[in-house]
């Protein structure tokens, strides 16, 4: 049991060092971003102002783009739209992990839908111990 003891402990002190470490990563990172985001407005404004929508210069390319990102505010009106088009291409193809577990815990005696692989891993959690 001492062997397991020292594991623990062992265990815990890694992981509240990378903690520590993650966190300062975080804030450092965080402040970088910051930082090139102002950048990137400027570079952006300087595109808009000589009207290109590439620049080369010695320390590399600007390229000015345009992202589109959808989202849906109405679920219900575009499920409907999707089976009047037809169009469930629309949709993405990813399983949400606990409503699928959920759903599975029902209707475990039926087996996983056509389709459908579990992959299951045993995993170890180690927690702190409580105060008294």
């Amino acid at each position: 049991m001492n062997d397991m003891e020292e594991l623990v402990k062992t265990y815990l002190t890694i992981r509240n060092e990378r903690d520590r470490i993650e966190s300062e990563f975080k804030l450092q990172d965080e402040a970088l971003k910051a930082e090139m985001t102002v950048l990137e407005q400027e570079m952006l404004a300087g595109c808009n102002e000589m009207k290109v929508e590439s620049l080369r210069t010695n320390s590399g390319t600007v390229i000015k783009s345009l992202k589109e990102r959808f989202t849906c505010s109405d679920r219900d009106n575009f499920n409907k739209f999707v089976v009047e088009t037809g169009a469930v291409e629309l949709f993405s193809a990813m399983l949400h992990q606990s409503n699928f577990k959920e759903f599975m815990s029902e209707r475990h005696h039926e087996g996983l839908p056509p389709g459908v692989n579990v992959m299951r891993e045993f995993t170890i959690t180690v927690k702190k111990p409580t105060v008294k």
